[in-house]
């Protein structure tokens, strides 16, 4: 029995396959743009439906011959920027690019712009059917939607506040030292975890807002944002030194929205180890 091929052998074979996935990828999403839908006169002697190769590649403005490469999955080296151009003509939808360039192995240059779709219709109702305290926030920490156990909680916050957003809660609203235990590493933890949520949007007005208020105002949020930490929102206790209830302790999950994933859904859940 021949032995599996391994080590450089084996990446070239997963590199071949990534390849070709992506070359008859690109073929059934050109076959299925209609030529009008581009000017393009829909002709009585085309064989196949959608694009041809050549007229992809003119509208790509890369020559027929890169572009044949690429679909018969040959390694060659392609730019970001001719990922997107052809991500753009074909229209391709958010799952779909993502997919591209998942299979390109590099990153869009358009990941973060896109435009921001409303949350869908009945979310708010979902997180109200939680028993946990369950609240949503957007990419610069609005809260979205939230629940009465949150609500209760937070001793009424974010009710308080017309525009509540978690960031200035935590940093401008004396009221959170007193809640959250160990407020100060907590709060580094924060501005580490908005760090890795604001990456992608850095350049989009919202997000410099809310950053250039908290600069300003909170010297704690502007010291550790010096320090460049970036932390993922993981999960983990969580303990609020509640006015009336006393100590609580949750353990934290966080879920990424499949239709707003620059949006998630964090869940408190009573941790085991009980109240004092």
């Amino acid at each position: 029995m021949d032995p599996k091929p391994t080590g450089p052998a084996q990446a070239d074979q997963a590199g071949s396959a990534r390849r070709k996935a992506l070359g008859d990828f690109l073929r059934r999403a050109r076959e299925r743009v209609a030529p009008q839908a581009m000017g393009l006169p829909a002709g009585a002697r085309r064989r196949t439906p959608g694009l041809r190769r050549e007229e992809l590649a003119q509208l790509c403005g890369i020559s027929v011959t890169w572009y044949t490469w690429i679909e018969q999955g040959r390694d060659i080296s392609v730019s970001p920027a001719v990922w997107a151009r052809l991500a753009d003509v074909l229209g391709l939808a958010r799952a779909e690019r993502h997919y591209l360039f998942e299979l390109a192995e590099c990153a869009d240059p358009e990941h973060g712009r896109d435009l921001i779709t409303p949350l869908p219709a009945h979310l708010a109702d979902c997180v109200h059917s939680i028993i946990a305290p369950a609240y949503i926030l957007d990419r610069c920490w609005n809260m979205l939607a939230r629940n009465a156990p949150l609500l209760h909680l937070f001793d009424g916050w974010p009710d308080r506040d017309p525009a509540p957003n978690l960031l200035r809660y935590i940093f401008m609203d004396p009221a959170a030292r007193e809640l959250v235990v160990d407020w100060e590493q907590r709060a580094s933890r924060v501005v580490a975890e908005f760090r890795a949520d604001a990456g992608a949007h850095a350049d989009s007005a919202d997000v410099r807002s809310v950053l250039g208020e908290l600069l300003q105002a909170s010297s704690v949020f502007a010291h550790w944002w010096t320090r460049h930490a970036v932390v993922d929102r993981e999960g983990g206790l969580r303990e609020f030194n509640h006015p009336r209830d006393g100590l609580l302790r949750y353990q934290q999950l966080t879920f990424r929205l499949a239709t707003r994933p620059d949006c998630k859904l964090v869940m408190l859940l009573e941790s085991g180890q009980g109240r004092k």
